[in-house]
């Protein structure tokens, strides 16, 4: 069985002084590595989701090949001002400052069963503000996925009592 967090490399001091940023691109780089990311992170939803919400900007990347794995479609929470079409906004807090992420108003339907992937989970703000554009698309998350959870930094707290699934998890 191959060990994701070998493929995982640290970058001290990025973006600013005094994070350690998990980059994993390694990962992505390696077609056995990222074949067993994505198996792995797809494990378990088949028929159980419509959508895969692909988070930016490394969600898209794990998020396409899910939802590709899954027969699903693919919605896309991104920056402001990337997205074409009129979007909900939704404000958050980073470790390192705070941010807003947006989706098209139409990128999910009130039936539609969403899986939330991103590449980490750190403090939750990203993903809590992801599940609150879910929420006001009217569709309902089923499931939170991560290649990488910083646990010491108690996102999970800030994703209320979704199912969360990380495959490399930092105490």
């Amino acid at each position: 069985m191959i060990d994701l967090q070998e493929y995982i490399r640290d970058i001290p001091d990025f973006p600013k002084p005094g994070i350690v940023f998990k980059d994993i691109t390694p990962l992505l780089a390696d077609p056995s590595a990222f074949r067993t990311t994505v198996e792995r992170l797809a494990e378990g939803y088949a028929g159980k989701v419509d959508v895969v919400l692909g988070v930016e900007s490394r969600g898209f990347i794990v998020g396409a090949a899910v939802a590709h794995l899954l027969g699903t479609g693919l919605a896309l929470v991104r920056k402001p001002g990337k997205l074409p079409y009129r979007t909900y906004s939704a404000h958050y807090e980073l470790e390192y400052g705070t941010d807003t992420l947006e989706i098209h108003h139409d990128a999910l339907g009130p039936d539609h069963r969403v899986l939330l992937l991103d590449d980490l989970l750190a403090t939750g703000g990203t993903a809590a503000a992801a599940i609150e554009l879910v929420g006001r698309c009217g569709g309902t998350i089923t499931a939170c996925a991560f290649v990488v959870e910083l646990a010491f930094l108690g996102g999970r707290k800030q994703l209320g009592n979704h199912q969360i699934r990380s495959l490399i998890r930092y105490a």
